[in-house]
């Protein structure tokens, strides 16, 4: 071998010796995402997930970093452009806690990603593109979420939340747009029909349940804001007409924005007093409005611009 060659090899040597292998943790949680709300059910003591990602995401509604890298839980540094007042990352300050609810609550879950689609009501995305309305993602450049869980007792069946929320950090104008998106999902769906199989008493049935949404109130709460409520019937057997399964529930989904945040919260099962009998322990709507009026306080310190 030439003298030459063996400089060859000692220079690769020393070059190796200073490259940064990535840990296989770290392999790891770049190609995780997210799992949230599910979670709750699965279990009761906190978790904090990172999820990172080194590309944009085609064809959705995304800006800000294209490269970023994990410097530790729950944060992150960019090497482009910065959020136009220098605020990135979603601080956990801007969460809901359990002092802001006047019910009980036990575990919280906690979960952060980046460039996750910002979610509101997957039932009704999936009438609207039923209905032929497309709907291009409204994609964040940050997300942070909390799961309140109800309190734990001996009788408890499983851990069902008392409330769900995310925060999402989008850029302009994409935090306008989505509440465009909502208007025009809740016109082309306001009742829905869905065919589903039910077990009962050692027989399967073929059964039709009707959803129905409405913006119950808007304009409460940040500079956009808007509470869905979504009414879902008792299924009915097709053959007969005969109700079947579950009784009818309703859900609520607040929906509020300040600057570049956007907040969803999803009061659990069981935590509002509506109903469609009419009664039922819980959260009054005045009281539902109330907490996103804080929910939107909390997101003043860290919005773009700020309040």
């Amino acid at each position: 071998m030439r003298d030459d060659d063996l400089t060859f090899v000692e220079l690769v040597q020393r070059e190796l010796r200073d490259v940064r292998w990535a840990e296989p943790a770290e392999l790891r949680a770049r190609g995780r995402r997210r799992s949230r709300r599910t979670a709750a059910a699965a279990t009761a003591a906190a978790v904090l997930l990172v999820a990172s990602a080194t590309t944009v995401v085609a064809g959705g509604r995304v800006g800000g970093p294209t490269n970023t890298v994990v410097t530790g839980i729950g944060a992150a540094s960019t090497t482009s452009t910065p959020a136009p007042s220098g605020r990135a990352e979603i601080p956990e300050a801007v969460l809901l806690e359990p002092r802001d609810l006047p019910l009980k609550t036990g575990a919280r879950l906690g979960d952060v990603g980046l460039l996750e689609p910002v979610q509101v009501d997957g039932k009704l995305e999936s009438c609207a593109h039923g209905q032929g309305i497309y709907l291009q993602p409204t994609v964040s450049r940050y997300s942070r979420s909390r799961v309140l869980l109800r309190p734990v007792t001996a009788a408890s069946d499983g851990v069902p939340p008392v409330l769900s929320q995310d925060v999402y950090r989008v850029d302009p104008p994409w935090g306008l747009g989505l509440f465009g998106d909502i208007d025009r999902m809740l016109q082309v769906c306001p009742t829905w029909r869905t065919s589903s199989l039910l077990t009962l008493t050692g027989r399967t049935v073929s059964a039709e349940t009707e959803h129905r949404w409405e913006p119950t109130v808007t304009g409460f709460a940040g500079d956009q804001s808007v509470m869905l409520r979504h009414v879902t019937g008792q299924a009915r057997d097709r053959s007969g007409g005969k109700t079947v399964g579950p009784a009818a529930s309703i859900d609520l989904t607040l929906v509020i924005r300040v600057g570049d945040l956007v907040t969803v919260i999803v009061p659990g099962p069981g935590t509002i007093e509506d109903r469609v009998d009419g009664s039922g322990p819980g959260l009054s709507y005045a009281q539902i409005e109330e907490l996103g009026r804080v929910a939107a306080r909390r997101l003043c310190g860290a919005a773009n611009p700020g309040c």
